[in-house]
């Protein structure tokens, strides 16, 4: 067992260096993670860097740490939790928490995931960014938060270990154990490609004319 703080520097290099050495690892779950939900302007600067540190950079690294040695295998998985948060942008704060840091970085989890998981096609080894919603875990009650109070339904853990490992065996690379309709995400994803294609030209549209 090794524990350690993955938004200090020396932990998250100790964690890396044992899973480099790993040489049977199959299955990695960046997991570590915590709320800090407020408004942006009260987030104190160390709180964000810590929540950058935490669901940024310590998924990308140790990521990197796991990945040669599954592919050298041509087997294993990596699940990024992520949350259905990364796709609230649009939305305003109530009822959901207020979220900008946090939010933002279950985005870069799902992009990485996406990312990753294509340039993995063929190498035997999956990415899945799990996207919850609440959980019945301690995660808001150590935030002050009554998680009983919320306007949503609440999943076990048991009910999400087992979604997003029936979901790696589909090859969903983005999970999210309480949709019902998957169409709805191929639907984003959809248009995030005409988005790119509409916008490929070399001139500013007319609409931004004077």
């Amino acid at each position: 067992m090794l524990a350690a703080d993955l938004t200090k520097s020396d932990d998250l290099e100790k964690v890396e260096s044992r899973i480099g050495r790993e040489p049977a690892l199959d299955l990695l779950v960046n997991n570590a993670g915590f709320g800090a939900y407020m408004l942006f302007v009260e987030l104190a600067p160390e709180r964000a860097e810590e929540l950058i540190r935490l669901q940024v950079l310590a998924v990308t690294l140790l990521t990197r740490a796991a990945l040669p040695g599954m592919i050298a295998r041509k087997k294993g998985a990596v699940i990024n939790v992520s949350s259905r948060l990364a796709f609230s942008a649009s939305l305003p704060s109530y009822p959901l928490p207020k979220r900008a840091v946090y939010a933002a970085t279950k985005s870069y989890i799902n992009t990485f995931s996406r990312i990753m998981a294509n340039e993995l096609a063929g190498t035997g080894v999956r990415v899945q960014a799990l996207c919850p919603g609440v959980v019945r875990t301690e995660f808001h009650e150590v935030q002050g938060m009554d998680a009983s109070r919320f306007p949503v339904g609440i999943m076990s853990p048991e009910d999400l270990v087992a979604a997003s490992l029936a979901g790696l065996d589909r090859d969903e690379v983005i999970c999210i154990p309480a949709l019902d309709d998957p169409g709805l995400l191929a639907a984003v994803e959809g248009s995030e490609r005409r988005l790119l294609e509409a916008s490929s030209g070399g001139e500013p549209s007319k609409r931004y004319e004077t």
